[in-house]
């Protein structure tokens, strides 16, 4: 069961809660979180999925000839925005392997705060493609509008944004730049601290991913 509305949808499906729940544990060990998060990817990637279009083609099965369902256009595009982003391919591919990939490379300078790109190499054809952006967190929405920037330069015209966690500071930054880009998240947290942390959530996803500080 998920809570949709036509901007964002947050998966309550008790599994990804579950999973959820393991993940925001502070003493939850590396390899546990990157296997859970491997785990709440794909299910989360099951719900982002839910509307793909398909076409009829003709197969033969061992009993006979029948016309079966397969999906319609070009392969989707996956989208990491680097680092954390990286986190959640995994799961997805693993329903997904077919789908293109490509990375956006995002730091926040310490001075003018805003995102500056370091790296930038997606897939061909994205006017063509379901186009899936994927980070972890969406805390101010800064970086993740940035990203759907580029996107939308390179030809991406129908974006969703996938998300672990979302803070509702960055749900509206997200609606006032790409009111066109849905959200789909695991679940809508309270808020953002001081520092631009979201909470309660489970801190630095990146870090918790690849065990640095």
């Amino acid at each position: 069961m998920s809570h949709t509305d036509k901007h964002l949808t947050v998966v309550e499906h008790p599994l990804v809660q579950h999973k959820l729940t393991l993940m925001r544990k502070a003493d939850a060990s590396t390899a546990s979180f990157r296997r859970l998060l491997r785990e709440i990817s794909l299910l989360l990637a099951y719900e982002v999925t839910r509307d793909l279009p398909v076409t009829m083609t003709e197969i033969d099965t061992p009993m006979q000839p029948m016309q079966a369902p397969v999906i319609e256009g070009k392969k989707l595009a996956l989208i990491s925005i680097l680092r954390a982003g990286n986190g959640l391919l995994d799961g997805i591919l693993e329903l997904i392997p077919s789908a293109r990939v490509g990375f956006v490379g995002l730091y926040r300078d310490p001075e003018t705060l805003k995102p500056v790109e370091y790296y930038f190499k997606v897939p061909g054809g994205l006017d063509e493609r379901l186009t899936i952006a994927v980070d972890p967190m969406l805390a101010t929405g800064n970086s993740s509008v940035a990203a759907i920037d580029m996107l939308k330069k390179n030809g991406a015209k129908d974006i969703i944004f996938l998300c672990l966690l979302a803070a509702p500071e960055g749900v509206a930054r997200m609606k006032e730049a790409h009111p066109d880009v849905p959200i789909v998240t695991a679940a809508l947290d309270e808020k953002l601290d001081d520092h631009g942390y979201i909470v309660p959530g489970l801190g630095d996803a990146g870090d918790r991913i690849f065990g640095t500080k």
